[in-house]
């Protein structure tokens, strides 16, 4: 199908991923944005559903469906129903995942079994349920990690990621990070901030952050500081571009160093400032480990 045949009414957003990732904590937040939510859908009511929301027209202009295992058999059907529905019309795909660790402790701590672990264990369930996901995982358009957040931070998370954002047609997350806390799994690229003397070794630093003037101004004045940040920035700006001819409505560039504290906090809000003139791009910043040390 052509994509002057696509059906262009309206946004449609699939919510699926791991149990107990935050499926209903996301489903909440779309709902206070707007979108006209509907939860546990079988894969095979999709194009229906949609075909009414299309004839709908303008009464319901965003809406998120939540499919996920509990359709238990029918679910099977899911990656394939997605594929016939990006050839009839703009979609986005939406994955929480988690570690398996905080999926175990979250499935302990409501104190409810893993829909998929029959008479086994969680662990055993959630084994299974990757499996099923891992083709659905691969074709995601925006995937959030929700290892680390809690409800509220998960909810503010999507509300940075749907929202309005005016003519923006992608919104880019640049998120300040500390490699010994680990690589962000949900990044699309990450620069590495270590080439630079760290002035977590110049003792009037230690205690600043990388929003303070003094750790600015010294990780700016170091040798291909600001060459690094000028032909990066010349570097992204096709690949946003690009992002936006072939409808990826989101991105994230993870920006780190040791410690996620002094380095790449200033190194990402200098390529913010580069990057937020960009036409049609909506540039955000993040520290997700700034504060723990």
């Amino acid at each position: 199908m052509s994509e002057t045949e696509r059906s262009d009414t309206g946004e449609v957003l699939i919510v699926t991923g791991m149990s107990g990732a935050g499926r209903s904590t996301a489903a909440n937040a779309l709902e206070d944005l707007g979108w006209y939510v509907v939860d546990n859908l079988p894969p095979q009511m999709l194009r229906p559903l949609l075909e009414l929301t299309s004839l709908a027209g303008g009464v319901l202009p965003r809406v998120a469906v939540v499919v996920d295992v509990r359709g238990r058999d029918l679910f099977s059907e899911l990656p394939e129903a997605l594929r016939a529905l990006r050839e009839r019309r703009e979609m986005r795909l939406m994955f929480l995942d988690a570690s398996d660790e905080a999926l175990v402790r979250r499935f302990e701590a409501v104190r409810r079994p893993h829909p998929l672990q029959g008479e086994g264990t969680i662990v055993d369930g959630i084994r299974r349920e990757r499996e099923r996901l891992a083709a659905v995982r691969e074709s995601a358009d925006v995937i959030v990690d929700t290892t680390r957040y809690n409800v509220h931070q998960l909810a503010t998370r999507v509300v940075e990621l749907f929202s309005d954002e005016g003519d923006a047609r992608h919104t880019l997350t640049i998120l300040s990070f500390g490699f010994k806390y680990g690589v962000p799994p949900d990044a699309d690229m990450i620069a590495d901030m270590r080439f630079l003397p760290n002035p977590f070794w110049e003792e009037p630093l230690r205690a600043l952050t990388g929003e303070d003037a003094a750790v600015r101004d010294y990780v700016l004045g170091q040798r291909g500081a600001v060459e690094f940040l000028d032909a990066y920035a010349g570097a992204l700006a096709p690949v946003l571009a690009g992002y936006q001819r072939e409808n990826k409505r989101h991105s994230v560039i993870a920006v780190g160093c040791t410690g996620g504290k002094h380095r790449s906090v200033v190194m990402a809000r200098q390529l913010a400032e580069r990057l937020e003139t960009l036409p049609g791009v909506a540039v955000r910043v993040r520290d997700r480990d700034l504060g723990r040390e």
